[in-house]
């Protein structure tokens, strides 16, 4: 007559035979010295809280946000008027001509160039930024990469790393406020530029003989 024999307890993680919530490894024949922590979202988002009183702003910041903008003064001073006057029906070349006259004028040089150099500027800022964050305390604030986005004149980085910080640190909002109302105050500026080139257009076009 055979005895039954019970079967082996297979390989993983159970409760600790000793007590307490936390699980114990057991390999198949033998508990190990390896021990697994109860899971927990609160301490998992506490872990990305900062000190109190971490600072969520430095002049690094403001450099992101205000940089790109500098050279939209600029926009009034080149003269896009030049090429509705240079129009002449009887000189086809008139038009190809004023546009190299504007796109060589200083204005035109200048705004082009120095968006360029603001934008790598601006990278370099939000570099500056994320190193700073990581010496005030903030937990694994936005990267700085993201700031590339401001090639294609987009303001993801202060936005988005606004969002992040005020999660880590409970306040960091004005960022976000201050791109915001950057871009607000863009729209504005351009629909000026636009409602001025408009009306040079149409000062142009009165001054066509309609015969």
């Amino acid at each position: 007559m055979t005895t039954p024999t019970t079967p082996p307890v297979p390989a993983g993680w159970y409760p600790d035979p000793a007590g307490g919530t936390r699980t114990r490894w057991w390999d198949g024949t033998q508990w190990t010295d390896h021990f697994q922590e109860p899971y927990n979202p609160g301490s998992a988002a506490a872990a990305l809280r900062a000190p109190e009183g971490t600072k969520a702003y430095n002049p690094w910041i403001w450099l992101v946000v205000f940089l790109p903008y500098v050279t939209l003064p600029l926009l009034f001073t080149i003269d896009f008027g030049s090429i509705f006057r240079a129009l002449d029906p009887s000189d086809p070349d008139a038009v190809v001509r004023a546009q190299f006259a504007m796109f060589l004028s200083p204005g035109y040089i200048a705004l082009t160039l120095g968006g360029w150099v603001l934008v790598a500027l601006t990278i370099f800022c939000a570099y500056r930024d994320w190193r700073a964050l990581q010496a005030a305390g903030v937990p694994q604030p936005l990267h700085w990469a993201w700031a590339f986005f401001g090639v294609a004149g987009y303001p993801v980085y202060p936005i988005a790393r606004s969002v992040v910080v005020k999660r880590r640190t409970g306040h960091g909002s004005a960022v976000m406020w201050a791109a915001i109302g950057m871009i607000v105050f863009t729209f504005v500026v351009v629909g000026i530029w636009t409602g001025i080139l408009v009306s040079q257009m149409l000062q142009y076009v009165s001054t066509i003989p309609t015969s």
